[in-house]
């Protein structure tokens, strides 16, 4: 601005007016910060850590790291940044054992990595009941589903117990934090017969993306479009969905049979 005025020979006023800028921007020298570049580079490693955060979150994860900044200055650094959530991102699984270590991975043969999950439901009186469903990761299919008012880690355990006999101990078993889940009992008999547990990290059910899909699955086909006046009810009809999934030519054939 000052060369302007000094080469074209005009006011100040006239060069702010003809380049639209306001006169206060001569006034004031542009500063920032003394924490702009600790700052911007903490935002940018959380950019990098977290690729599918947003800078609101970003600017919460900060707070909680000590800094007093608002969302309004952390979307100004992530503009001038570039920074940007992706549209898309590549799938990847992940294994969380014990130690707390993490290793990702991808089922590569049938028996190598067992999961399960719980799916809550109510008859038509209002009470509610659940079901445990157990895929095998590999094959996708579904081996068994225990439906019960109430199921426990001792429900769990029998389960697992008639599928080892029927088609062998998986390598892996993954789950969600949940109680039945991680009971001492079922740790210990899991490590009994030399199957490791693998738990998801806390609050990422997509992590256990096997079983979120077929527990949507279920929801979505059978679910959300039937109304069981009995726990007996509920029993027969999904059990039958679930062989209708993989065998529906022996499903058939054993309807057939029966009728005749």
């Amino acid at each position: 601005m000052e060369l302007v005025v000094a080469n074209h020979g005009v006011s100040e006023r006239l060069a702010c007016r003809v380049l639209g800028q306001h006169r206060s921007t001569q006034r004031k020298k542009l500063t920032k910060p003394d924490d702009e570049v600790a700052l911007t580079a903490d935002i940018t490693s959380l950019a990098t850590q977290y690729g599918r955060y947003g800078y609101r979150r970003i600017t919460a994860m900060l707070r909680q790291r000590g800094w007093r900044v608002n969302a309004k200055r952390v979307a100004r650094i992530w503009r001038r940044e570039g920074l940007k959530v992706p549209s898309k991102q590549p799938k990847r699984g992940r294994l969380w054992l014990n130690d707390g270590s993490c290793i990702r991975l991808r089922p590569e043969y049938p028996n190598h990595v067992w999961s399960y999950d719980f799916v809550e439901d109510r008859t038509h009186d209002g009470r509610k009941y659940r079901m445990l469903n157990i895929i095998d990761e590999f094959t996708r299919e579904c081996m068994a589903i225990r439906i019960g008012r109430k199921l426990k880690s001792t429900d769990v355990i029998d389960v697992l117990s008639d599928l080892f006999i029927l088609r062998g101990i998986p390598t892996h078993v993954r789950s969600d934090n949940g109680p039945e889940f991680i009971a001492q009992a079922l740790r210990d008999w899991l490590a009994a017969v030399e199957s490791k547990t693998a738990y998801i990290m806390p609050g990422s059910p997509w992590e256990n993306g096997y079983c979120e899909s077929f527990n949507s699955k279920l929801r979505d086909e059978l679910l959300n479009g039937e109304i069981f006046y009995t726990l007996k009810e509920a029993k027969i009809v999904i059990q039958t969905w679930r062989a209708l999934q993989h065998h529906p030519a022996a499903l058939i054939t054993s309807i057939s049979t029966t009728s005749t």
